[in-house]
């Protein structure tokens, strides 16, 4: 009965989900650690399509959209395309997190993991259940918010990246002569 309430409690959190960013806003700069310590920021993303997906090594629906992430992640590095993936997961113990990490660094070596413990990157974003996916353009403001995964989705997520990696290059800025 225990894992049946537990499995219960863990499905609500997948269909609860909710986003706090919307388009044209500009999200907070941090998106974690990666499994050796380094923290990505967005700054350090500028002038590439990010794709951030908040995930748990418990939520079945994120884990079905992990290997497509790494799939278009892995088709847009190999036709030249400014594409990052990053997949944050989230507030789960770092020893699951690095499990996980080293195991899907295997499988699907092409997703940017990073990790959020107690649930503090995902905040601004108004993540109280998972999956939730923000595309950004290239100049870092969010374009696009899901929340939820379904294989149904497929086709408008691709489209939406294909638009995002169409647009031009945002511009180097022009330094004034001193």
């Amino acid at each position: 009965m225990r894992r049946m309430s537990l499995l219960l409690v863990a499905l609500m959190s997948c269909f609860a989900a909710t986003a706090g960013v919307r388009p044209g806003d500009v999200p907070p700069d941090s998106l974690g650690p990666t499994m050796d310590g380094h923290t990505v920021s967005l700054a350090s993303l500028r002038g590439k399509v990010v794709v951030i997906s908040f995930w748990a090594t418990w939520c079945g629906y994120c884990m079905k959209e992990m290997p497509v992430l790494a799939k278009m992640q892995s088709l847009a590095t190999k036709r030249g395309m400014s594409l990052q993936v990053v997949a944050v997961n989230y507030k789960e113990d770092r020893r699951v997190f690095l499990r996980a990490a080293r195991a899907l660094g295997k499988s699907l070596p092409e997703l940017l993991l990073t990790w959020d413990r107690h649930g503090a990157i995902g905040k601004p974003y108004d993540v109280t259940g998972i999956p939730v996916m923000v595309m950004l353009h290239r100049d870092g403001t969010v374009a696009h918010v899901h929340v939820g995964y379904g294989e149904d989705m497929l086709g408008t997520l691709v489209e939406e990246i294909n638009a995002l990696l169409r647009e031009p290059p945002i511009a180097a800025p022009v330094l004034a002569p001193r």
